[in-house]
C-alpha cells in the first residue's frame, strides 16, 4: 500500500489513487498495523475486574494475554477464554510484555515450505502486524495470515498507478477468482510489495489449503472489496452516505471478514460473524478517524476523503480549509465529522462486549481505544490543519496496558468522550449533535468510569512501565533478528 500496511487489520483505500492504510487508529502512526507495534506492557488490575486473570500489580499483556480475564456483556460477565497454545518461551506464570514476535510462533509450528514463505512475506510487508496475527489462537492464525496477504496483493494492484484503469478494473473485479487459479500471478507491478503478486501462486496454494469455512469468507470479502475498490477508482466522496459506503468498502468489509473468521474458528460465538452491522462499525470507525486526522497530509498529496456534503457548508473547495484565514471554519468542519464518527462507538462497545477469547479481544480492542484517544486529540484542534496530531508515546503505552478487558475499555471510552465534551465550544454548529452522541456513549460506559484513572499512577509505577517497555523491545528485536537468520539459513 502507498502509506502503510494492511491492517487487521483493517485496510483503507482512497478513490482514484493509491490506497490508504487504515491505522487501526493509532495517533502516532499512519499504518494500520503500527498500532500493534506498541503492544508493550502488562495492565494492572482494576477495581472490580482483572485483566488477564491477574491479581493486583499484574495483568494481561495488551496484545497477547495467556491467562483468563473477565469482560462484561449485556448478559453479564463472562471469562475470556485462554489462548490454546502458549509460546514455548512463556511459562504458565509468565506473560509477554508485547505480542509474541513472529519468530516465536513461527518456530513453534511445523510449517510447510509454502506456509513458511507466506509468513516470511507477512514479516516483509508488515513486521509489526505479523506479531499480532501470530498471537491469535490455533488455526485462526493461519487464516488471518492468508487473509492479510490476499488483501495486500489486492492493495498492491490498486496502489500501482502504472496500471491503467482499463486493466485495473477487471483485475479488481476478478481478483477473488485468482485464488482458485494455481498459476495466476502478476509480474509487471512496480510497487514495493510486488513479491506478493509475483509469488501469488504460493499464497493461493495456502489459501486452498485452508478449511472451506475460511476460504469462503476470504473469497467473498475479496469479491466485494474488489467491486468497491473499482467503483471508487474515479469516484469522489460527495455525500455522508457515500462516505459511509467508501469506508465500508475499504474497512468495514475487512471488519466483517475478520469477524466471520473469528466465528468460523469457534473461538467466538456465531453472532460475532452474523452481526455484520456491528462488525462493519468496528472498521468504519477506525477508517473515519484516519481520514479526519490525516486531512493535511492528504491535501498536500492531492487526495480528498472528506465528504463534500459537510465541507461545502464551510468553504468552496476542500483545500480552502488549509488556508489560515479559514481556520475557524476548518475546525468547525472537522468537529462535525468527529460527531459523525462517534456515532459508531456504541456499536464498537457492543461488539467488544460479546468477545470471549482473550487474543481476539486484544486484537480488536487496542485499535479502538487508540482511535478514541486520537479523536480526543483532534477535536477542536487547529493543529490538524497545520501539521501532524499525535498522541503521546507514554499515553500509547498506557492504552496498550489497559485495553485487555471490557470494563477497562468502557472506562477509556468514557474518559476520552468526556475530554471531548469539555472542549465543545458553545458556538460550534455541531455542538448539539456531539453532545447527544457523547451522552449515549457515557450511558454505556458509566459503570466502568472509575476503573481507569491514569492520572493516579505514581511516578515510580510509570517509570517501571517505561523500563519494561524498553526491555521488551530490546528482547523482541534480538529474538526477531535471530529468527530471521534462522529462516534465512534454512532456506539456503
Amino acid at each position: 500500500m502507498a502509506r502503510g500496511q494492511a491492517g487487521a487489520a483493517l485496510l483503507s483505500r482512497e478513490p482514484g489513487r493509491a490506497p490508504r492504510s487504515l491505522s487501526m487508529a493509532s495517533g502516532p502512526s499512519k499504518a494500520a498495523a503500527s498500532l500493534f507495534q506498541r503492544t508493550l506492557a502488562r495492565s494492572p488490575s482494576r477495581a472490580g475486574g482483572t485483566a488477564g486473570g491477574s491479581g493486583p500489580g499484574g495483568g494481561g499483556c495488551s496484545s497477547c494475554c495467556w491467562a483468563g480475564g473477565r469482560v462484561r456483556s449485556a448478559s453479564g460477565p463472562h471469562r475470556l477464554q485462554q489462548p490454546q497454545a502458549p509460546p514455548p518461551l512463556a511459562s504458565r506464570g509468565t506473560r509477554f510484555l508485547s505480542a509474541p514476535p513472529p519468530s516465536v510462533l513461527l518456530l513453534q509450528d511445523s510449517l510447510s515450505d509454502s506456509l513458511r514463505r507466506c509468513y516470511q512475506y507477512l514479516n516483509q510487508t508488515s513486521r509489526s502486524f505479523a506479531a499480532v496475527i501470530q498471537a491469535l489462537d490455533g488455526e485462526l492464525r493461519h487464516a488471518v495470515c492468508i487473509f492479510y496477504l490476499v488483501l495486500r496483493a489486492m492493495d498492491t494492484i490498486e496502489d500501482d498507478m502504472t496500471i491503467n484503469v482499463e486493466t485495473k478494473v477487471p483485475m479488481l473485479h476478478n481478483f477473488h477468482s485468482y485464488l482458485y487459479q494455481p498459476d495466476w500471478k502478476y509480474m509487471d507491478s512496480n510497487e514495493k510489495d510486488k513479491q506478493v503478486l509475483e509469488d501469488f501462486p504460493t499464497i493461493s496454494l495456502e489459501f486452498r489449503n485452508l478449511a472451506k469455512v475460511y476460504r469462503d469468507v476470504i473469497a467473498d470479502s475479496c469479491h466485494k472489496m474488489g467491486l468497491g475498490m473499482a467503483e471508487f477508482l474515479e469516484k469522489k466522496v460527495d455525500s455522508e452516505e457515500e462516505w459511509d459506503q467508501y469506508c465500508h468498502y475499504v474497512a468495514g468489509l475487512v471488519g466483517i471478514g475478520l469477524s466471520q473468521l473469528f466465528a468460523a474458528s469457534k473461538l467466538e460465538d456465531p453472532i460475532i460473524g452474523q452481526d455484520t452491522e456491528l462488525a462493519n462499525s468496528l472498521g468504519v470507525f477506525l477508517q473515519k478517524v484516519n481520514i479526519i486526522r490525516d486531512y493535511l497530509e492528504d491535501e498536500l498529496e492531492g487526495r480528498e476523503f472528506w465528504p463534500k456534503e459537510v465541507w461545502s457548508k464551510y468553504v468552496k473547495k476542500l483545500s480552502d480549509l488549509a488556508k489560515p484565514e479559514n481556520i475557524d471554519k476548518a475546525v468547525q468542519c472537522m468537529n462535525e465529522l468527529i460527531a459523525n464518527a462517534l456515532h459508531h462507538v456504541p456499536d464498537v462497545l457492543t461488539y467488544l462486549s460479546r468477545l470471549k477469547n482473550q487474543s481476539v479481544f486484544n486484537f480488536c480492542a487496542i485499535p479502538q481505544v487508540m482511535a478514541i484517544a486520537t479523536l480526543a486529540a483532534c477535536y477542536n484542534n487547529q493543529q490538524v490543519f497545520r501539521g501532524v496530531v499525535k498522541i503521546r508515546k507514554g499515553q500509547t503505552v498506557t492504552l496498550m496496558m489497559d485495553a485487555t478487558n471490557m470494563q477497562a475499555v468502557k472506562a477509556i471510552m468514557y474518559q476520552y468522550v468526556e475530554e471531548i465534551q469539555q472542549k465543545i465550544p458553545s458556538t460550534d454548529p455541531s455542538s448539539s449533535k456531539i453532545q447527544q452522541i457523547i451522552a449515549s456513549v457515557q450511558s454505556l460506559s458509566l459503570p466502568s468510569r472509575a476503573l481507569v484513572s491514569r492520572t493516579h499512577y505514581s511516578p515510580i509505577y510509570l517509570s517501571c512501565v517505561m523500563l519494561l517497555a524498553a526491555l521488551s523491545w530490546q528482547y523482541l528485536s534480538t529474538v526477531s533478528k535471530a529468527t530471521e537468520e534462522y529462516v534465512h539459513t534454512g532456506e539456503n
